[in-house]
Formats: C-alpha cells, sequence, structure tokens
C-alpha cells in the first residue's frame, strides 16, 4: 500500500490532489490528483530548459489551497543568491483543479527559457492505486484540442486540461520574462463521469465556512487546532443524491460515505454543524438494508458500512461490493446520532420523518444483530472476501489474545454491546417522545444486556475486548474499553475500574490512547490497530471519562492530543505511532495514515465541548453547562456553537463560568 503521510494535500471533496513537497505528481506510489474513486491525473511534472525546479517552500493557507515555490538553478544572475522561481499556487474546489505556474525573475536581465508542462493519466481507481494493481495499467494517449487536451477511458470517463494562454508546442511555452518582471501559465483540470450504477460522489452545493465558530485560549495551541481542523472538515464535505451533506473519511481512498465514520465524526460536530449531522443521518436512511444479502452482508433495517460507485478490490482477497453492510456498529451509532441531534434542537418534523428508519434499526438490533441468539451482538464474516472484523478496528489481528493468537469468530465487541445499550435507551426515549410503542420494551432490553454484559464480559477487573466464538471473554488491555464509558451499560464502580485502567502508562502514551496496550506480547507502536494511536478512539473515550466524572485522566488524554496536534501542524492524521512521550519528543507518524481524516480532525471539537460539560436538551427546554473541574487550560471562550435556533457562548476564567 502506498505512503501518505508525507504527501501534501490540497483539498476540496470530491477532488484531491497529493503530492511531494516539489508540488510534482510522478506517478509514483499514491502520488495524484483524485475524484470520485478515480486517479484523475498521475503525472504532472513542470520543467524549464529541461531542469526541475529545485523545491524550498511549501505553503497551506488552506485545505483548498497549497502554494509551492521552487528556485531555478542556471537562469539568471550569477552568484549564490537565487534571482529566479517558479511559483506554483494550486486550488482545488468541488469540480476541479486549477494551477497557476507563475516564473519570476528577479535577475538584472531578461530571461529567456522554455517551460515544458508533463501530463499523463491512467484513470486507475482508488482501489486499484491502493492496491498497487494500478502499476501495471498503461498511460492513456492524450487527444490535443485547441485550447489544451483530454483523455477519455471505455468507461465514458473524461479528463480535460486546458492552458491559458495556449501552449506553442506540446505543452511547452517559450517564455521571455524582463528583469524583475513574471509571467503565469494557467491550467484548468476537470473532468466528466458516466452515470454511476451505485452510489453518486458529489460535491456539497455550498461549503462552510465555520466563520461564526470562535476560540480564545490561555493555550493558543487549542485554538490554531480546532481552526484548522474545521477546515479540513469543510474541505472533506461530499453530498449525497438528494443534496444531504455528508462527511468523506479520509482522501484518498476514503472519500466516500461510510456509515460508521460518517456518522462518529457527524456526532462530534452537531455543536458547530446541527445540518451536517442530519444530512447524514438521511443520507444513510436512504441506503438502509431492506433484505437479506449475504454478499452485501446486508439485513433488513442495518446502516450500510460504505456506498461507493462500484466494486472494490483492495487486494488480499478484500472484495468489497458498491454497497457493502459489513458493520455491526453503524446501525447503533445512527439511532444514538439521531438522539444527539434531537436533544441539541434538530426541527422536530425533521426526526419525525426518521423515526420509521428508527423503528427498522431496532428491530435489526433484536432480530438480525444476535444470529446465535446468546443475548449479544457478535459478526461473521459469511462471504470469505469481506471484512473479518466488523467493528471500527477492522484489520485481520484487531482482536487477539495475549500470546497474539487470533480470535475466532463470530465476535462480540465489548463497545458494540455499549453501542446497543445507548441505542436502546436513546430509541425508547424517541419512542416516548412521539408517541410510539415499544418504548418499555426496549428499556427492559437493554437492562437485560447490561446484566448479560457484566457477568460474561469481565476479565481481570476490566471488559474484555470481545467473546470470542466460544464465547470466551479475549483477555488483554485495549482502548476499546473507553468506548463503554457514557453509554450507560457500565455502572459507577465499573467506570471507575475502566477509568483506572486507562490512567496505567500502558495504554496513555502521552500523545493520547493506545489501541492496545504496551504490556501485550504483539504490542506493535506502529499496528494499525494493535499499539498505535488513534485520536478518534482517544476523543471518545475522552468524552466517556468526562462524562464518568473521571476529569484528571480525561484531561491528561486531551493534553496528549494537544500535544500531537502541535507535532503535526495541527492537522492529526487517522493515526500515529504509539510508542510514546517517554520515548520520543512527537510522535512517529504511521506511513499509510489518511491527513486529514474526518473523525480525528472532528475529535478537536469533541474534546474541548465534552470539557465544557454542554449538555442542552432542547425538547425539555433545559441546558447544562458544567465544565469539568481539571482542565488543560484556565482560559477559554468558545463562541458560535448551535443550539436549536440560537447561538451559544461558553467562557470560563480561573473558575468563573460565563454563558450566554
Amino acid at each position: 500500500m502506498p505512503d501518505l503521510h508525507d504527501l501534501v494535500t490540497t483539498l476540496a471533496a470530491p477532488w484531491v490532489v497529493l503530492s511531494p513537497r516539489s508540488g510534482q505528481l510522478t506517478g509514483t506510489g499514491a502520488e495524484g490528483v483524485y475524484a470520485r474513486d478515480r486517479r484523475i491525473l498521475s503525472r504532472f511534472e513542470v520543467t524549464v530548459d529541461g531542469r526541475l525546479p529545485t523545491p524550498v517552500q511549501v505553503d497551506e493557507p488552506a485545505t483548498s489551497t497549497t502554494r509551492y515555490a521552487a528556485v531555478l538553478a542556471g537562469l539568471g544572475d550569477d552568484g549564490h543568491d537565487p534571482t529566479v522561481t517558479l511559483r506554483r499556487t494550486r486550488q482545488v474546489d468541488g469540480h476541479g483543479v486549477t494551477e497557476r505556474l507563475t516564473l519570476v525573475n528577479r535577475s538584472h536581465t531578461t530571461i529567456d527559457c522554455e517551460l515544458v508542462v508533463a501530463l499523463g493519466t491512467d484513470l486507475a481507481g482508488t482501489a486499484a492505486v491502493r492496491s498497487e494493481a494500478a502499476a501495471d495499467l498503461p498511460a492513456l494517449e492524450p487527444t490535443v484540442d485547441v485550447d489544451g487536451l483530454h483523455w477519455e477511458d471505455g468507461s465514458g470517463t473524461r479528463v480535460s486540461v486546458t492552458f491559458d494562454p495556449a501552449p506553442d508546442l506540446n505543452q511547452s511555452w517559450r517564455l521571455k520574462v524582463d528583469a524583475g518582471q513574471e509571467i503565469t501559465i494557467t491550467l484548468r483540470l476537470t473532468a466528466s463521469f458516466p452515470p454511476a450504477d451505485g452510489f453518486s460522489i458529489e460535491p456539497p452545493a455550498s461549503r462552510p465556512t465555520y466563520d461564526d465558530i470562535s476560540l480564545d485560549c490561555d493555550d493558543q495551541r487549542v485554538a490554531r487546532w480546532v481552526g484548522r481542523s474545521l477546515d479540513d472538515l469543510a474541505g472533506l464535505q461530499l453530498a449525497a443524491d438528494g443534496g444531504e451533506r455528508y462527511l468523506g473519511a479520509g482522501p484518498p481512498w476514503y472519500l466516500t460515505l461510510f456509515g460508521r465514520d460518517s456518522l462518529i465524526s457527524a456526532g462530534m460536530l452537531i455543536p458547530v454543524d446541527p445540518e451536517l449531522a442530519a444530512g447524514t443521518l438521511r443520507a444513510l436512511a436512504a441506503h438502509q438494508g431492506t433484505r437479506v444479502d449475504p454478499t452485501a452482508a446486508e439485513q433488513p433495517g442495518k446502516i450500510p458500512h460504505e456506498l461507493r460507485a462500484e466494486v472494490a478490490d483492495h487486494g488480499g482477497g478484500l472484495v468489497l461490493p458498491a454497497a457493502y453492510y459489513g458493520t455491526h456498529d453503524a446501525t447503533q451509532l445512527w439511532i444514538t446520532t439521531l438522539h444527539k441531534a434531537w436533544r441539541w434542537g434538530m426541527p422536530t418534523d425533521e426526526v419525525r420523518a426518521l423515526l420509521p428508519n428508527l423503528q427498522r434499526a431496532l428491530t435489526w438490533i433484536r432480530d438480525f444483530a444476535d444470529p446465535d441468539g446468546d443475548g449479544f451482538l457478535e459478526y461473521l464474516d459469511e462471504t470469505g472476501h469481506g471484512l473479518a472484523n466488523q467493528g471500527w478496528k477492522d484489520s485481520r489481528d484487531s482482536v487477539q489474545w495475549p500470546d497474539g493468537t487470533l480470535a475466532t469468530a463470530p465476535i462480540a465487541l465489548c463497545e458494540v454491546q455499549g453501542y446497543a445499550y445507548a441505542a436502546a435507551i436513546a430509541g425508547a426515549e424517541l419512542l416516548d417522545a412521539f408517541a410510539f410503542e415499544g418504548g418499555d420494551a426496549w428499556r427492559e432490553w437493554a437492562a437485560g444486556l447490561r446484566e448479560r454484559f457484566r457477568a460474561s464480559f469481565w476479565v481481570d477487573g476490566y471488559p474484555a475486548i470481545a467473546l470470542d466464538g466460544a464465547k470466551r471473554p479475549v483477555a488483554g488491555p485495549a482502548s476499546n474499553m473507553g468506548h463503554l464509558l457514557g453509554t450507560g451499560l457500565l455502572g459507577e464502580a465499573e467506570e471507575a475500574a475502566v477509568a483506572n485502567q486507562l490512567a496505567g502508562l500502558d495504554l496513555n502514551s502521552g500523545f493520547g490512547l493506545r489501541t492496545l496496550s504496551k504490556a501485550m506480547t504483539r504490542f506493535n507502536p506502529l499496528g494499525y490497530h494493535t499499539g498505535s494511536v488513534w485520536p478518534h478512539d482517544t476523543a471518545m473515550t475522552v468524552q466517556g471519562l468526562y462524562a464518568a466524572g473521571h476529569a484528571a485522566t480525561a484531561t491528561s488524554y486531551v493534553r496528549g492530543l494537544i500535544n500531537a496536534a502541535e507535532a503535526f501542524d495541527y492537522r492529526l492524521p487517522e493515526l500515529y505511532g504509539g510508542d510514546g512521550a517517554d520515548q520520543e519528543s512527537r510522535p512517529t507518524p504511521y506511513p499509510l495514515s489518511c491527513r486529514p481524516q474526518a473523525w480525528a480532525a472532528a475529535s478537536a471539537v469533541a474534546v474541548v465541548v465534552a470539557a465544557l460539560g454542554i449538555d442542552p436538551n432542547v425538547p425539555a427546554g433545559t441546558l447544562d453547562v458544567a465544565p469539568a473541574d481539571q482542565l488543560a487550560w484556565r482560559r477559554l471562550k468558545l463562541t458560535g456553537l448551535r443550539v436549536g435556533d440560537h447561538r451559544l457562548s461558553v467562557e470560563l476564567n480561573g473558575g468563573v463560568l460565563t454563558v450566554s
């Protein structure tokens, strides 16, 4: 799989450009321009008089804009000081890419040179690039047009590039630039696509700016982290067929609608963008399962895992249909996100319109999620080419015994039970509020799950990551237990026991929560789910710790995330290494990590709101704000939050709380 971390990302979904710091696209690894699950350009190289510019600077003023600066050796004045430079300004929007190539002459003489642009594409699918199968694809031959060129493939996809001014010959320009002057060549890249057989990946009609959100803190890093995260989240937004906004999970592999990822991210952002959550809920409800189809893991009432335009062959035997339902937690998360949106003020008629989907989702929990009838929700891939693990840790080795032996399916993850408990209670409250029957039955079901969990999951003083196929609790501390906090599944003493485990240095890396305890035999600080740190995993645990009253441990994790954010220029990646602050001054990057990534970016908002203890209940007409007693800052003011039809400002200064 090609590395991503060191690539510069310029993004306005569904379009994204990934390049090295030179700005050049050489066709190597994941470099390229992508849109709608296709690599639109694999090559975009600029030379001047046959030489590659020497890169000296990259500036990222916004998620959608990158500026590259390079010097041109052999041109201009003699001496050590560069006097001729090339500036590339790359701007991405939801419909294409505009690139301005500006040659700047600060020498004392006129420059006469040839600038050449080399372009190429294979129109490979993102899955083929990810699996490296695209390396065997031939480049397509271009057709030269009056003002540019274009490529077409057999599917009906057409890629077009226009130039201004037009080239002299074969994408080359003879430039004469007087001393102290500059000249610019502009390229515009667009593409047209055939009608999608599956899910259509579209840009939003408009992209939010979040200018109304303001954060002022005595630790200036917090404002920088939140600000850059919101800009990235705007760039990650897409639209479903009905125009409903949602978050693509991450470029370039995951810029489409995912059940779990999109719901968690949108749920974290309800305080700043409630319409995003509403759109995500409706977009997923439109594809809620209606039949039993083992090839797609579809079942009635089930929320999908991911939706794409076509079948995706990820290599290694992982082949997923365009609509794939292999997730055992998205349905519960859909319910709890609807409940949170309702409490924060989602319009009553919009909530009511989704109640039939709520009922179907609850029915899936009861009738399909527990195939062996033991009272727990468990999964098993029936196809042999789907996801072996169907929680958020979906890699094949994510559930293992202390000696490294993989747990056998079917697997009942601990957090899946927690989500189910929370969904049953939330669903019951919604059913009651809208005068639907069934609320009491779901509260009774939840109470039974709570007792069964208590009897079966606890091992060595903490909840096991899962029960395996033989109903044995899989021992070994892992981050999954953090997701149980705040769901209601655990009692007060049980939450304290989990918080105590999470406070240990085997799980707390100093930069966030390790996915697997450092004490485990197969701990790997760069293991995808076996020792690395995922910001969203940490943030969800922070939310639960604050909700359960364990502020000191929560705040230690918040400090770790802030330190990590600073190390990554306030754009937290999907995941990073779990060696820890006692081993390194900044986290080791995970080479394959998406950056930006939706739930990593949304985590910035989530931890600030959780620390301030903001808990509205618009239907009941109440608003509780109870900041934790131990925070990572003394002064913080957050303005522009959305609660129903009102804007909320919360300021905490030296222990004095002001809410307006």
